[in-house]
């Protein structure tokens, strides 16, 4: 299987489940963990597959998702799972499936719907003299204008960055949904063939992020990084998944949903699918292995790591003890909510192409004297061409 983790606990969760299953299933003699690299990702894996050198499972990306799904790359799981003794097959929520269906059958089974929140670093906001997190949401506050004004006094005072969209970098723009969500913006229209880049909703958002990058200072510019969990800033949204690197931050930390924008309160969800190979070499086999590594039991053990698909395990009781370092305050009024409202982020067919596009012709925004409208202008000019194939 393909992974893009390369974290050593997680790893040997996985080999525990093979060990597992091949205790079972003694004719299948091993099962291993590719990781690749983040970053470059779907393009090996796709590589992979063009040349004949598919694996027999892989996970994939939620901005890759439509593509795997469409184009016949996956072969079908859902007749595996439901014959699974003890599997559960109902207990898969409707919404944490809906990306993975083709033709209302299964295609590929969402492993992880992790929310997107904000932490926020405590001891360096009061450190620079600004309320805590939890007062300024006790205050009202927790918004983005008012994320962007403490961030903006942080920095003043200290140096340190002010909020940070982490794993953005001026690169991986979609990122920036978990803030363009808070104005009602959507980069393109539901049916995916219109560009909604140029929307005054967007424009607003962007004006806001540019206004927070090069004037306000409470976000880091393009060239700088800041990471939240080495103290570097003082909010960072980011999956709820980090939440496992806190114990060893050494700083007071606090976990709150994504601050409101304009349009008010809004949730996004990142989704990983594993989908078994069509064209791997094991692709029965595959798909019963990933009906044991899915199964209720192993479920319960990934959710340390990876939200849950399974209605039963989103419950403050599951979910804490899988995650010790979360308070129940925090499972129940934070990440449940996040996961059960969370809108996926967005993804569209052909997204290799689409969204190195999009970047390049962001790339417009980040400088000083940058016209945002007509930027975004020029987004929807490059990528329209390519949202009605």
């Amino acid at each position: 299987m393909t992974v893009w983790t390369a974290n050593q606990d997680q790893l040997a969760l996985f080999d525990d489940i093979a060990d597992q299953y091949i205790t079972e299933h003694p004719e299948v003699k091993s099962i291993t963990f590719e990781p690749l690299p983040f970053e470059d990702y779907t393009t090996t894996l796709t590589t992979q597959v063009a040349g004949g050198k598919a694996p027999d499972l892989a996970w994939i990306l939620e901005n890759a998702a439509l593509d795997f799904v469409d184009s016949g790359a996956l072969a079908p799981i859902q007749d595996a799972l439901e014959k699974t003794d003890g599997y559960e097959f109902d207990d898969l929520s409707e919404s944490a499936t809906a990306l993975w269906q083709k033709d209302g059958e299964l295609i590929a089974y969402p492993f992880s719907t992790s929310p997107f929140v904000m932490f926020a670093n405590d001891d360096l906001l009061r450190a620079a003299g600004q309320p805590t997190a939890a007062e300024l949401q006790a205050a009202g506050k927790w918004n983005w204008e008012g994320i962007s004004e403490v961030g903006a006094a942080v920095n003043a005072a200290t140096g340190k960055a002010g909020f940070v969209v982490r794993d953005f970098d001026y690169t991986s723009w979609d990122n920036l949904a978990s803030v363009w969500m808070g104005w009602g913006a959507e980069p393109w229209g539901d049916d995916g063939a219109s560009c909604e880049f140029d929307s005054p909703e967007m424009v607003d958002a962007f004006t806001f992020l540019h206004e927070a990058a090069f004037d306000k200072k409470s976000m880091p510019g393009p060239g700088t990084t800041a990471d939240f969990f080495a103290g570097e800033s003082a909010f960072t949204v980011t999956q709820i998944s980090r939440a496992s690197v806190l114990p060893d931050s050494g700083f007071a930390w606090d976990l709150l949903p994504l601050p409101e924008g304009p349009e008010g309160e809004y949730s996004m969800v990142g989704q990983a699918g594993i989908g078994v190979m069509a064209s791997g070499k094991n692709a029965p086999v595959a798909a019963d292995f990933l009906a044991f590594f899915s199964s209720p039991e192993n479920s319960k053990k990934l959710a340390q790591w990876f939200p849950p698909a399974r209605t039963s395990q989103l419950s403050t009781e599951t979910l804490a003890a899988a995650n010790p370092v979360l308070s129940a305050g925090q499972i129940e009024n934070v990440v449940i909510p996040g996961i059960e409202t969370g809108v996926v982020r967005p993804g569209h067919t052909d997204s290799a192409k689409v969204g190195q596009t999009v970047r390049a012709a962001l790339d417009a925004i980040w400088t000083p004297e940058a016209d945002i409208e007509e930027s975004l202008i020029g987004v929807c000019d490059a990528v329209e061409p390519l949202l009605g194939k």
